[in-house]
């Protein structure tokens, strides 16, 4: 585990807070019916419509990673999940055999993207400066970016 930089956690308050607006509204689509709601069925409903979720993680990520502080690095374990399943996979025909091992990863790679999406809209709108003790989801937020 790493030791807390209060440097990078400051750093990464003061980039949410500069982008909360487009982040807000970010979360507020990925929320929506034609997102969140839309792809969990897809999903169950064995549609290939679900693959365009790996496109919304991505807007997600992309979002997050302009966030990142001078010294962060995107967490090893996301990237795994990402890796899994955000990679730009097209839907096959065959896949329908196997829908679960390659679709489940998708929406995973989605739901930890839009967690952090919340955290940092939550914490960016609730935080004056990096709290010394800190709530879970700020430290989780500062795991994304490896400065914890």
């Amino acid at each position: 585990m790493r030791a807390i930089s209060l440097q990078s956690s400051e750093e990464l308050l003061c980039n949410v807070k500069k982008h909360l607006t487009e982040l807000k509204q970010l979360l507020e689509e990925m929320n929506s019916h034609w997102q969140c709601e839309d792809m969990v069925y897809r999903f169950y409903h064995q549609s290939f419509k679900v693959y365009r979720v790996q496109e919304m993680t991505m807007r997600m990520v992309d979002a997050l990673m302009s966030l990142k502080p001078s010294s962060g690095e995107i967490n090893l374990r996301f990237k795994e999940i990402l890796d899994q399943g955000a990679s730009g996979i097209a839907f096959d025909m065959s896949h329908n055999k196997e829908w679960s091992r390659i679709t489940r990863p998708m929406i995973e790679a989605f739901f930890h993207a839009k967690f952090f999406l919340e955290m940092a809209v939550k914490y960016g709108s609730a935080l004056d400066k990096a709290p010394d003790i800190m709530p879970s989801g700020w430290a989780a937020l500062l795991y994304f970016y490896n400065i914890r």
